[in-house]
């Protein structure tokens, strides 16, 4: 097994099935033995590009020329321009093992002027160092929308944090309430903004404050004379 991909699940790997049809049947046998090992089930669907990846949350589509045919680089490169708009992440892997196909590879990619990345062409030696190619680029791509969802998830738990810490700030500043009392507003209304439009009746129903905190919140966000008048602790 290929040691830059780990031994747990990885994903889905579609096959188109035209695209299985024109293969030599010993070549799928070593796909389907290679993504097993790396563990990535494999399915065989009417697709549109010859292979599409599901890992980490993230689609990934691939072309994938075994043996670069210089006589018809014209079709293949028409079908990519075709594909890739539909995919947001789009690979071309071509096999082009002789210097008389690799120029032809890039002569065709040159005169056809695609953005750089828009998609990613990838010549390789053989079929084999393609396919392999294809699956760590797959599992590459999914390995870092999982690292982006994980610092994503961390961010929004340190801004929530921030934001509980600002709002018991605030509230802890009303007389006589406590951070068990702001907690347990918080969790009821949500919000300063909730709280100060909310009634001294739906206060008592939603928390376990007393009446007498109930009517200090109350007072606090509509009677400036409460809050701005000295209190002695």
């Amino acid at each position: 097994m290929d040691p830059f991909l780990p031994s747990k699940s990885c994903g889905v790997c579609m096959m188109n099935t035209s695209w299985r049809e024109k293969q030599h049947p010993a070549f799928i046998s070593y796909i389907s033995s290679f993504l097993a090992a790396n563990s990535y089930r494999l399915n065989f669907l009417p697709i549109a590009p010859d292979f599409i990846f599901n890992s980490g949350g993230v689609s990934i589509a691939f072309i994938f020329e075994t043996c670069w045919d210089c006589e018809n680089g014209e079709i293949v490169l028409s079908r990519v321009e075709k594909l890739k708009n539909q995919f947001k992440h789009l690979y071309v892997v071509a096999a082009v093992p002789t210097r008389e196909q690799n120029d032809s590879f890039n002569q065709y990619y040159l005169k056809y002027s695609f953005e750089l990345g828009r998609p990613t062409f990838v010549p390789v030696r053989d079929p084999e160092m393609g396919f392999e190619k294809i699956v760590n680029i797959a599992y590459a791509r999914g390995a870092c929308k999982q690292r982006d969802a994980i610092s994503m998830m961390k961010t929004e738990r340190e801004r929530a944090t921030q934001c509980l810490d600002a709002f018991l700030h605030v509230v802890t500043a009303i007389p006589g309430i406590d951070n068990h009392d702001a907690n347990a507003l918080a969790q009821a209304f949500g919000s300063i903004e909730a709280i100060a439009q909310a009634s001294k009746g739906s206060i008592l129903e939603s928390t376990d404050l007393s009446s007498d905190k109930a009517e200090r919140i109350f007072r606090f966000f509509r009677d400036p004379q409460y809050y701005l008048s000295p209190r002695i602790h």
